[in-house]
């Protein structure tokens, strides 16, 4: 593989790096991340652009992230690989691609890997069907020290829920569905903990009824170390206590296609733009939300390219 083009842009009290992995397109996305906006899916088709955002859902960037929350232990450090909305299918994210996830998160050496849902493509332009059984079996390939962790996406409830149970469980990856664990060792423990998906049934246009108890997941940590929460819609940040040190987030693709002043109608949040990307800050409670891997309704993106997240606490 050639030396990856690597950037750089400070942005207050974080540092945020993104690293092309298929530097012979040389898009360059990491410097149209913040230029870029919304999306007109119907407008994109058959122009240039269309054509451009195809070849963006192509490449593969590292965003990484240097964070000190008020609840996380001050010099206490850990190290997390986000790997969220992989939607495994072709023409953008076949098995090979998912095999080039696996090997550049690897890479990076994290202390955890987490895992947070929407596994297979469920949109009409698949070309490349990838079976439960083959991303869970790329999947297994993660190492990481304190372990790889999972929860569910909406997706993955409304299509084949019990078959991404299945895979998941047969290469031995925990899943968390309201539930935390203590991980490491004393003292440098913390909890990790997974909700349940907010949307997992559908119930009429617009109407969803979720899985997710996130008074019952806080009540099963028992302990003062400090929480890592894994959810797959950010919406639920609204309600996190400061208790939680983090949240770790996925389900809106940074916006996906992001054409000025259009993308936020088409965020799936209730508020918009408020939490579709990146490095939120709210009354002092922390939130990173990845841009995801795959894609959704169709297999392009623009302004938002496909991204494994590395988070560097303490």
């Amino acid at each position: 593989m050639n030396a990856p083009f690597i950037s750089s842009r400070y942005d207050r009290d974080m540092l945020v790096t993104s690293r092309a992995v298929s530097p012979s397109l040389d898009m360059r996305p990491s410097r149209r991340r913040v230029v870029l906006g919304g999306l007109g899916l119907i407008a994109l088709a058959g122009t240039a652009t269309g054509a451009y955002a195809g070849v963006e859902a192509l490449g593969l960037v590292v965003t990484r992230y240097r964070l000190r929350p008020p609840a996380w232990p001050q010099g206490r450090r850990l190290t997390i690989t986000v790997i969220a909305d992989l939607h495994a299918g072709g023409p953008n994210m076949g098995l090979a691609r998912v095999d080039e996830v696996v090997a550049v998160a690897n890479l990076l050496k994290s202390d955890l890997i987490v895992l947070l849902g929407d596994y297979f493509a469920t949109h009409r332009f698949v070309t490349e069907v990838v079976p439960p059984p083959a991303w869970a079996g790329a999947l297994a390939r993660l190492r990481a020290p304190l372990g790889v962790w999972a929860i569910f996406g909406n997706h993955d409830w409304w299509y084949d829920i019990a078959g991404t149970r299945r895979a998941l469980d047969a290469v031995g990856i925990p899943v968390l569905e309201n539930d935390a664990r203590l991980l490491g060792d004393a003292p440098h423990r913390f909890w990790l903990a997974g909700l349940g998906d907010q949307l997992a049934y559908r119930r009429g246009h617009g109407h969803f009824e979720g899985v997710d108890d996130l008074p019952r997941t806080l009540r099963g940590i028992t302990t003062d170390d400090p929480v890592i929460l894994l959810v797959h819609e950010p919406d639920i940040f609204t309600e996190v206590p400061g208790r939680v040190a983090l949240t770790l987030a996925g389900h809106t693709h940074g916006g996906q296609i992001r054409i000025p002043f259009i993308w936020p109608s088409y965020v799936p949040s209730m508020y918009g733009a408020r939490f579709a990307y990146g490095h939120v800050v709210e009354q002092g409670r922390h939130m990173v939300v990845s841009g995801g891997l795959g894609t959704s309704k169709v297999p392009a993106r623009l302004g938002v390219p496909p991204e494994i997240v590395h988070i560097t606490l303490g």
